[in-house]
């Protein structure tokens, strides 16, 4: 038996440590306060349907509902909290904490929904935030719940309130997650035991890119932006693409001190794109870039890849000359040496503006494995070629 407070190995006689006296035996249950997400899914009328069926084929459906749930909610980086019968809860936030539980928890709800219509059944889903009472006990697991306050009842009312194949949020997940997913307001649910009818909002749609909200004066950061400034004066200066990473704990301002900057550039002028690399589903390490390259061409998730490539062919023959566009040379490999000293070659063929970006986009985003590599062909490329025309006019200013 190992000590909880000096490491020691102790025999399993022991009462107490042997090297510090502490007293062994099961470890204290610990809890705290803290900012949860609450994700409840049900199936509909699976009471109904499995009334005559057998039992075997019930079994197998709930293992395959499960299954896909848990692989959903593990995804988003959440907690299968428990399962009771057809319903399923899981807790965002607790032990491990994010900065965009309720954007994580809200996703799951809908990934969980997509993957049950997959499999020819109907749930229905709600997430609510707040405060709750959360187990952060390590080691062997407790009989003690993940998460207890009222967070999570109302989260349970809520989701009796959804229709069949929708999910509803509370008011605080609004709050936290209408920037980046759409909703549309519902009818207040009167719920047992609530004083007050809740508000709810059914969730429309995810999207990729957060948009930007209308904020209230900032206060302080004037040293944060006085360097943006700087930067921002010496890349138009220069005419030179720079990069700026803020780093920090969540919630101590980040997105907040963008929005800021990004708020003055536009106000003088300039163009802002947004683009965003989410710390779960498909990692692409230009990821923000291709987002920003759809909204330039309004190219949408569930465009079909003719519809795609349409878009962005009428994109480039908008902005580059019909008969003329420059890429780099069609080369396997290139050095950061040979990408700096490379001249891109000129076509004249009228079917190449689309060509030259579906070959030049895939090889800098996969087919490089260096990330100089990838830095020197992408500075050779944008710097050299009439494909800057398509980026943002503050780049070019």
């Amino acid at each position: 038996m190992r000590c909880g407070r000096c490491g020691e190995e102790n025999p399993e006689r022991a009462r107490f440590c042997l090297a510090c006296g502490a007293p062994l035996g099961a470890e204290p249950v610990k809890q705290e306060r803290k900012l949860v997400s609450v994700l409840f899914v049900d199936l509909v009328d699976f009471t109904r349907r499995s009334d005559r069926a057998d039992p075997e084929d019930v079994r197998d459906t709930l293992r395959a509902y499960q299954s896909a749930a848990q692989e959903r909610i593990d995804h988003f980086g959440g907690t299968m909290e428990k399962f009771i019968g057809d319903a399923v809860m899981a807790v965002f936030g607790a032990p491990v904490s994010h900065g965009d539980d309720a954007e994580r928890a809200v996703r799951a709800g809908l990934a969980i929904l997509d993957a049950v219509a997959a499999l020819k059944l109907e749930a229905r889903a709600a997430v609510n935030s707040g405060e709750a009472v959360v187990t952060v006990t390590s080691g062997s697991p407790t009989r003690e719940a993940l998460a207890m306050g009222d967070v999570v009842n109302t989260a349970s009312r809520l989701q009796t309130t959804a229709g069949a194949g929708t999910l509803v949020v509370g008011e605080e997940t609004y709050r936290l997650t209408r920037s980046a997913i759409t909703y549309r307001p519902v009818s207040a649910v009167e719920a047992k035991g609530k004083e007050e009818p809740l508000r709810a909002w059914l969730t429309i749609a995810a999207g990729s890119v957060a948009r930007p909200r209308p904020d209230i004066e900032m206060v302080g950061r004037d040293r944060e932006l006085t360097l943006l400034a700087s930067i921002w004066e010496g890349a138009t200066s220069d005419r030179h693409p720079h990069l700026v990473t803020v780093l920090g704990p969540p919630g101590i301002g980040k997105s907040r001190l963008q929005r800021e900057f990004s708020s003055r550039v536009h106000a003088a002028g300039a163009a802002v794109m947004r683009g965003r690399c989410l710390p779960y589903g498909e990692r692409a390490a230009y990821g923000a870039f291709t987002q920003m390259l759809r909204i330039i061409a309004e190219i949408y998730e569930n465009d079909p890849a003719d519809s795609a490539r349409a878009k962005l062919s009428a994109l480039i023959t908008k902005h580059l000359p019909a008969n003329e566009v420059e890429r780099p040379p069609a080369t396997s490999r290139c050095s950061p040496a040979s990408a700096s000293t490379s001249q891109p070659s000129t076509v004249t063929t009228s079917s190449l503006p689309l060509e030259g970006c579906s070959r030049v986009l895939p090889r800098i985003g996969r087919r490089y494995s260096s990330s100089k590599t990838c830095i020197g062909r992408m500075r050779a490329f944008w710097t050299s070629s009439n494909i800057w025309r398509l980026m943002p006019e503050t780049y070019r200013s």
